[in-house]
């Protein structure tokens, strides 16, 4: 898939709405359509980038990104700031958007796994 057909290049980019709930230079943040828990945001690079497997030494940097916007999102927390990150990698992983993003889970006790 190129970055045209991708889904989260053409909410970067504006050409779909989603709900907005943080962003930087290279980072989007936004609420889930279908959440898993009470507070469910993707964290998003600005920058297309398959999964995991597409990362690359140039572009490593947006990994420590998006693990530090997860700790600013941490920090809006009321009370407990606990929260679970999942970054599914590949089809048969769970990934359904090929675009490299992690899931911010928050909200509600996640003991199972």
């Amino acid at each position: 898939m190129s970055s045209h057909d991708c889904l989260f290049c053409k909410i970067i980019s504006g050409d779909i709405s989603a709900t907005v709930v943080d962003q930087n230079d290279d980072i989007l943040v936004i609420k889930d359509i279908h959440p898993k828990a009470p507070i469910h945001y993707l964290i998003i690079p600005k920058i297309h980038i398959k999964n995991i497997q597409d990362l690359q030494e140039e572009n490593s940097r947006y990994i420590a990104k998006m693990m530090l916007m997860a700790k600013k999102l941490s920090q809006k927390l009321s009370g407990d700031q606990s929260f679970r990150l999942i970054m599914n990698n590949g089809a048969q992983a769970g990934q359904s958007v090929f675009h490299m993003h992690c899931h911010f889970l928050s909200g509600k006790v996640m003991n199972d796994f």
